[in-house]
């Protein structure tokens, strides 16, 4: 086979070199150029293609295939579907190849299973199946790197789902770069992708991540799969969060929970209890907090630390909620209920280490911020959502009757919420507090 032929392409404006330069000849950016494969050589003349009528395609529905544990199911949409190309990246040591391989395990009986190690020799493979007491006499290991290899090895066995562990160790003999690098990430991924495509192989990729939480290597990396998922969660923690950020064959910001046990990962079912603290008496700060993951309603409790700033400038500090939205939340506060915060440093936490961006927590985490501030506790069977607008207005959340239904299932007695989220029908054991304004919400929290 005729060696590729390659260029070193800038990012960002696209010029093209024969060589590697510190930065680019063309637009003077500094690490831009990176190698790109422009002929493969052999090529022929390709034959015309013919559209089709899109009118004309009959579609048929996914078939899906579970893969044995429930809350991966959900994340990917109710199962994998032929050819489905799966991305999951997360911190070193969270537990991805753990959790991949109990899903290999899981399906070995009844379907024909493949784990491509790249950083762990078999020896290491095997010992960790025994440590976490999994039955996988029918998941065959290849310890490869060279991305020929791989393919041959996949074409000739021909599994039904197969796990590459990971994508920054794989080379092609194609390219002259090291592994890991940009040119051999992106070609790797690339036939890898296609591969599964053609051979209707169900496909998990391992991808790292970089300091900041995104997966590492091209941007293109994540554009070419069908999935992506984020395994999060902090290491001193039992717990860890798998959440789907793009999905083609189901809804994205799924949220799958699981605890890490000396027998690897095993399912959380109800996770709202994982994310409420229990307290021994009513705190000051702590606000529940009804929230949507997906299509999963989630009750997540908000603590808020309201003190006394020793600084000219006051800290606004927050670990699982957007710091800006904040900034802007004690403004509303100021303006329309009164509440002054100007000399108080306030820190806002999401208690479990969920990460919550939807804006339907500005009322909790206003009346958190609100009972820290007067040190007057928050009854604990109460529960709050609701956005706040510059205006002052609490505005409605989506799919605000799941949020009450979840929060009833789990024993909560009453629920300020806005008043276009008030359900018509009275939900057993459930009072609600319908809202209008911000200042509407402090003073119907004071009379509590």
């Amino acid at each position: 086979m005729a060696k590729a032929k390659t260029a070193f392409v800038c990012s960002d404006c696209g010029a093209s070199a024969l060589q590697w330069f510190g930065a680019c000849p063309s637009c003077g950016a500094a690490g831009t150029l990176t190698e790109t494969v422009t002929d493969r050589g052999g090529r022929r003349a390709a034959p015309e293609a013919v559209p089709v009528a899109l009118s004309a395609i009959e579609t048929q529905e996914v078939e899906r295939l579970p893969t044995g544990l429930a809350e991966l199911d959900r994340v990917l949409g109710g199962g994998l579907v032929a050819g489905q190309v799966v991305l999951i990246g997360g911190d070193p040591g969270i537990g991805k190849s753990t959790l991949l391989l109990q899903a290999l395990a899981a399906l070995a009986g009844s379907q024909e299973a493949l784990y491509v190690s790249g950083e762990e020799s078999a020896d290491q493979v095997a010992m960790r199946a025994r440590r976490l007491a999994l039955t996988a006499s029918g998941v065959d290991l290849l310890a490869e790197i060279q991305l020929e290899k791989i393919l041959a090895t996949l074409e000739a066995r021909k599994p039904r789902v197969a796990v590459v562990d990971s994508i920054q160790t794989l080379w092609s003999e194609m390219l002259q770069s090291a592994p890991g690098s940009v040119a051999q990430v992106r070609e790797c991924a690339a036939q890898l992708t296609r591969h599964a495509k053609r051979s209707g192989t169900a496909l998990f990729i391992i991808g790292h991540v970089t300091k900041e939480g995104a997966i590492a290597g091209p941007r293109v990396l994540e554009h070419i799969v069908d999935t992506v998922l984020y395994f999060e969660g902090d290491p001193h923690s039992a717990f860890r969060l798998v959440r789907a950020v793009k999905n083609r064959f189901g809804a994205v910001n799924e949220l799958g929970v699981f605890a890490m046990t000396d027998k690897g990962l095993r399912a959380v079912t109800n996770p709202s209890a994982f994310f409420l603290s229990r307290h021994g008496a009513d705190v000051a700060g702590s606000c529940v907090l009804a929230t949507l993951e997906g299509t999963r309603p989630l009750l997540v409790e908000i603590q808020a630390l309201v003190d006394t700033a020793h600084a000219p400038n006051p800290r606004r500090l927050t670990v699982g909620l957007e710091q800006n939205r904040l900034a802007m939340l004690l403004a509303v506060l100021h303006r329309h209920a009164g509440v002054a915060t100007m000399d108080q440093d306030v820190f806002v936490n999401a208690v479990g280490g969920v990460r919550i961006g939807e804006p339907a927590a500005d009322l909790a985490i206003s009346l958190a911020v609100v009972s820290s501030l007067t040190n007057r506790p928050i009854p604990a069977k109460l529960v709050v959502f609701g956005e706040i607008g510059l205006a002052g207005e609490v505005r409605p959340a989506p799919r605000g009757q799941d949020r009450l239904k979840e929060a009833a299932k789990l024993g909560f007695e009453r629920a300020i919420v806005p008043r276009a989220n008030a359900p018509k029908a009275k939900i057993a054991g459930l009072e609600v507090l319908a809202v209008e304004r911000v200042d509407e919400a402090v003073a119907r929290l004071r009379e509590l």
